[in-house]
């Protein structure tokens, strides 16, 4: 199924440009899956998936952002059609069938450009996630989740006054798949919040981000990892949270996007000691 044009009452026409004259943001939200399904983005019986009807509901009742879903990359992705829009939103999964020329305009143009940028939903980072370009300008790639959906885990925000996580509140307890992830780069990100190793059950020995934001070009990138659970995605401290960072990246909310390696560094030596205080 290709576009779904969302915003009832104020579709996009073909014509429009991106951040229209009643100042609004087009989002594009892509939630096709080349791997594993989510239930999250899975579409029944011809209705949007949690996750778009989310989003659909969220751009009407902030009357800030309008969203076209799609699970028709091949059809929406595009060179054209990306200059409709001022953030792409990715909830996906494996090797989506987008073009090396489309691809390559993406990173190298569009998402350089100043209003632009990118969200990932957590399985966002296990898409392309053999392919160079595309984890580098995520920061990261998909290596497994010890913690599955079932799980309890406790976050730390480390910025509860950045825009992008200020609804999460200083710690946040809550029940979600959590990844860890390789081809990291702590130096390229400013990592927002991280699982808490000391207060999770199940305890590993190195950091796990859970939100992090970048500058690329004059554009902006941030990855939310949460959102497996469909409750994730009804819960309004997410939606607050996706909200925020809608307005960060279009420049209506301030926040920090400098590389803090250094955290991410810390992170790491306490989830080793807490680990291995636990093995004794």
């Amino acid at each position: 199924m290709g576009l779904m044009l969302l915003f009832i009452f104020a579709a996009i026409s073909e014509g429009s440009k991106a951040n229209g004259k009643d100042g609004s943001v087009n989002i594009l939200f892509v939630t096709q899956s080349a791997g594993f399904r989510h239930g999250s983005v899975t579409r029944k019986e011809g209705n949007l998936s949690v996750a778009e009807r989310v989003m659909t509901e969220l751009g009407i009742a902030s009357n800030e952002f309008r969203v076209d879903c799609t699970q028709d990359v091949t059809k929406d992705f595009t060179k054209e059609k990306l200059e409709h829009y001022d953030i792409v939103m990715f909830y996906t999964t494996g090797k989506l069938p987008i073009t090396e020329e489309n691809l390559d305009y993406f990173f190298n143009v569009w998402l350089k450009q100043k209003g632009h940028g990118f969200i990932g939903t957590h399985s966002a980072a296990d898409t392309f996630k053999d392919y160079e370009p595309y984890w580098d300008m995520i920061g990261g790639s998909f290596n497994g989740h010890p913690w599955g959906s079932g799980s309890t885990v406790t976050i730390t925000n480390h910025e509860p006054k950045h825009p992008i996580v200020e609804a999460w509140g200083k710690e946040v307890t809550l029940k979600d798949e959590i990844y860890q992830f390789k081809n990291w780069q702590p130096k390229k990100v400013r990592v927002l919040m991280s699982l808490n190793m000391e207060k999770t059950s199940l305890k590993k020995p190195y950091h796990i981000p859970i939100c992090w934001c970048k500058s690329y070009g004059q554009g902006k990138v941030f990855h939310m990892s949460l959102g497996h659970r469909e409750d994730i995605w009804t819960s309004p401290t997410f939606q607050k949270s996706i909200l925020g960072g809608i307005r960060w990246i279009v420049g209506k909310e301030k926040g920090d996007s400098k590389p803090n390696p250094e955290l991410s560094e810390a992170q790491e030596k306490l989830a080793k000691d807490v680990f291995e205080a636990a093995q004794k």
